[in-house]
């Protein structure tokens, strides 16, 4: 197949690099942090893209630092063991077992791949699991019933972030290294826990003070009940959502966690449907909008 690319006349080729200069200017030297899964990790097309992309940022002055998830990968894996998955509200429940696997599909199949995808593609990747540098600190996570507060679910081995030390990531930053971080945190006693990777991008990117932080998704973005997108939403509209049930499953997390970024003070969060080749760089580089924007007000 010929790549429709390379039938851009270069005149239009340079048009479109002109059109990104006003966005490469203002992002110079900023961090953006960007949670990566979906289809974009699966797909191989689609994983060279989004290392390209990551590289690309890198190189023309921004500082991206990625977050991945890994479902599909440690649900095939306790497959092969197995075992079932279960979930509650949109969480992985985590016995000890689980947290085994979640650790070695997460910090070594996982990580590893997406490095060497972005160290193939010219950059420079290192990756990080919660324990490197005391990043994330963690305790277990108290889920309350989102019908009745009052009943608390035990899911195991999930955490809740207590801190995020971001000494590690911004060392690695200085160095033109681009951080690869599984969301795996440790507790007082030195055990782990496996974290909702859209929460440690979220306050990933509040500690890093992120000029955005960019969540990669199966979706277009955030849509109502007849399937529309919604390309601008407010923390009062995000709210109604859950109410009425618009917001549920694997999104619940998801988008606490950029309402909580965007009221911490990331400029800008964006989901975005990473199933579309360099979703991220149209986001970043373009005018054009790809998905939802989560703004506190």
């Amino acid at each position: 197949m010929t790549d429709p690319v390379l039938n851009i006349p270069p005149r239009d080729k340079a048009e479109i690099l002109a059109q990104a200069l006003p966005y490469i200017r203002k992002f110079h030297g900023k961090t953006m942090v960007i949670k990566y899964g979906g289809n974009a990790m699966t797909d191989p097309a689609l994983q060279a893209d989004f290392a390209e992309d990551v590289v690309l940022l890198k190189l023309v002055g921004i500082n991206p630092v990625v977050v991945h998830g890994g479902g599909p990968q440690i649900e095939a894996a306790l497959k092969r063991l197995g075992k079932t998955g279960q979930f509650v509200q949109g969480m992985r429940v985590t016995d000890a077992e689980t947290m085994e696997v979640v650790e070695w599909v997460l910090a070594g199949e996982v990580q590893q791949d997406i490095v060497g995808l972005i160290n193939q593609a010219g950059g420079k990747a290192v990756g990080l699991t919660g324990r490197d540098g005391g990043l994330i600190r963690a305790q277990k996570l108290k889920l309350a019933d989102r019908q009745d507060p009052s009943v608390m679910h035990d899911v195991g081995q999930v955490g809740d972030i207590v801190s995020i030390d971001p000494g590690v990531v911004q060392a690695l930053q200085d160095d033109a290294f681009i951080p690869v971080i599984s969301p795996i945190g440790f507790g007082e006693d030195n055990e782990s826990y496996n974290i909702n990777a859209d929460v440690v991008a979220g306050k990933l990117a509040t500690v890093l003070k992120a000029e955005k932080l960019v969540l990669l998704t199966n979706t277009p973005g955030v849509l109502d009940k007849t399937g529309k997108l919604l390309t601008d939403l407010s923390a009062r509209e995000i709210d109604e959502l859950f109410a009425d049930g618009t917001i549920s499953g694997g999104m619940l997390p998801k988008i606490e966690g950029a309402l909580d970024a965007a009221k911490s003070g990331v400029n800008a969060v964006h989901i975005i449907d990473g199933r579309v080749p360099h979703a991220m760089l149209l986001e970043i580089l373009t005018e054009q909008a790809y998905g939802t924007m989560i703004r506190a007000r």
